[in-house]
């Protein structure tokens, strides 16, 4: 080999191995940006599930303490569980609040980035019935943020430091994290490609004619079926084209994100899903680079803006971190602990993805059942954090098409029948709501509601129990009325193509979800469905 070819091969090298790193290269100030998401994600949640505190989450609810950890994998991880009485439990909701302040500010960020880990999860796990795809995503965001300098910049750890700030990080955290984003997006679209409702577009109108799960702009855009074809038709194309995230660069990586970003806002306005827009969004502000902030930068002079107000605002703020004590572990053998504890966490979780995929896919004869083992244990420890990966099939392969609403026929002592789910002092098995999303008091009473249906279905979780017990019991204690049974029925309605913005005219169908007899009442039918 001559000189200039070793010469060459070694600038090939060189531009492959810098090319690999752009492609997985975060911006801090895009780490800041998405810190301070990550911080008021949790607070807004936790605010939000607040609103349910008693119903949700003490075992004065419908999701006592024993039916969450009946629900959650063996030795699930969670700090909630430790107690039962409901003013420790808000306690810990308000410590989960301030450790959450403390990621948003940026104050020993690393600490505050593994707490907000450790209690989003054992909040999960307090109520798993309520968790959407939404909580996974956010999960395991949160979880690989661990590894990553989310204090670098605009933060209190960056007053305290007495260096100049990275301007990027291209580590095997950052391609972590970054893949987390393509992988759930590409497996998505992998599985919708196996439905011909999606590769035709016509899922996404059928979709938007689900009243129970639409609001706001939905009932306008039904009447605009092609408009929805082609939108639908033009997001399980971006799904499928999701690895290009890693591919491209700069203004390229901006301009595909931000088609990204402008499906999850079309979600907000039409689908009541809870916060997964807004997870998906914080995860894919990852993927705006420099440029993106060269741009804003020069979008702000163009605009004549003047920076020096942010300049004085900066500067109060920082004056403001340099208040917040500051207690360093710095020295030699201190940064090598921190170094090597880092080296040592990623290293964990590399080599457990990595055995747990050999495993599942090439078993070797004679050692199979040790690596089923190996197997098992790996899944097992990742399931009692909950960083295992879904199946991420979030509307797919099939979407579905049946509307649905609940009517709780109950029967008191007096001999009435009335509608305890509704509040109704009849039973009628027509729609209580126009928009039937307005049944639920919360989207998370939605998620619970799916919980309990399938528990009434398939037997496979005591929440319709647990629900029809907490019915009996409030209601004597807030009505003076003793109540003898309780049905729990959902009406279907099946939504076709030219029904999507006509309810009147779908099919319905009405199936007994569960039969219950509050004390030593046995279970009996209250009344067939009137349909």
């Amino acid at each position: 080999m001559t000189a200039d070819t070793a010469s060459d091969s070694a600038g090939l090298g060189s531009k492959i191995k810098r090319g690999v790193a752009d492609s997985f290269r975060i911006d801090t100030r895009t780490l800041a940006v998405f810190r301070v998401f990550v911080g008021l994600l949790i607070i807004a949640d936790l605010l939000l599930r607040s609103r349910n505190f008693t119903y949700f989450y003490t075992d004065d609810g419908v999701v006592p303490q024993s039916l969450a950890q009946s629900m959650s994998s063996d030795g699930a991880f969670s700090v909630y569980h430790l107690t039962t009485e409901p003013v420790l439990v808000a306690a810990l909701f308000v410590l989960q609040g301030l450790i959450a302040l403390q990621l948003l500010v940026g104050y020993k960020t690393r600490i505050a980035t593994i707490l907000s880990f450790l209690f989003v999860v054992s909040l999960d796990h307090h109520n798993p019935l309520v968790l959407s795809y939404a909580d996974v995503l956010f999960r395991l965001l949160l979880f690989w943020a661990i590894f990553l300098p989310l204090g670098e910049r605009w933060s209190v750890d960056a007053v305290h430091t007495d260096r100049e700030p990275r301007a990027s990080v291209a580590s095997i955290a950052s391609a972590l994290i970054l893949g987390q984003m393509v992988y759930m997006y590409f497996v998505n679209g992998y599985h919708k490609a196996q439905n011909d409702l999606w590769t035709t577009g016509e899922a996404t109108p059928l979709i938007m004619g689900l009243d129970d799960t639409t609001y706001f702009l939905a009932p306008y855009l039904r009447e605009f079926q092609t408009l929805l074809q082609i939108g639908g038709l033009i997001w399980f194309i971006l799904l499928l084209s999701s690895w290009a995230l890693l591919l491209v660069v700069g203004r390229r990586r901006m301009l595909l994100a931000a088609m990204f970003m402008g499906g999850h806002a079309s979600f907000i306005f039409t689908v009541r899903i809870g916060a997964f827009s807004y997870v998906a969004i914080a995860g894919l502000t990852l993927f705006l680079q420099a440029q993106f902030w060269e741009d804003l930068q020069a979008v702000a002079r163009y605009l004549e803006i003047d920076q020096r107000r942010f300049a004085d605002r900066r500067a109060e703020l920082e004056r403001f971190a340099a208040s917040f004590p500051e207690a360093r572990f710095d020295s030699e053998r201190q940064r090598r602990a921190r170094q090597t504890a880092y080296s040592a966490g990623i290293g964990v979780v590399l080599v457990s993805m990595v055995l747990f995929t050999a495993l599942s896919f090439a078993p070797i004869g004679g050692v199979a059942d040790e690596e089923t083992v190996v197997e098992e244990r790996i899944e097992g420890t990742a399931q009692q954090f909950s960083i295992d990966q879904p199946d991420w099939s979030v509307f797919a392969p099939t979407p579905r098409t049946t509307d649905g609403y609940y009517v709780f026929p109950a029967q008191t002592a007096d001999g009435d029948v009335i509608d305890v789910y509704n509040g109704q002092a009849t039973v009628s098995y027509d729609r209580p709501y126009d928009e039937l999303q307005k049944q639920y008091g919360t989207y998370r009473e939605r998620f619970y509601m799916n919980s309990v249906r399938r528990g009434g279905y398939h037997d496979s979780n005591d929440a319709p129990e647990k629900l029809a017990e907490y019915i009996c019991t409030t209601w004597e204690d807030e009505h003076d009325t003793e109540l003898t049974h309780v049905n729990m029925y959902r009406v279907t309605e099946d939504v076709a193509m030219n029904t999507t913005a006509s309810p009147a005219d779908r099919e319905t169908s009405t199936g007994l979800v569960y039969q219950y007899g509050c004390g030593d009442n046995e279970p009996s039918e209250i009344q067939p469905p009137g349909n």
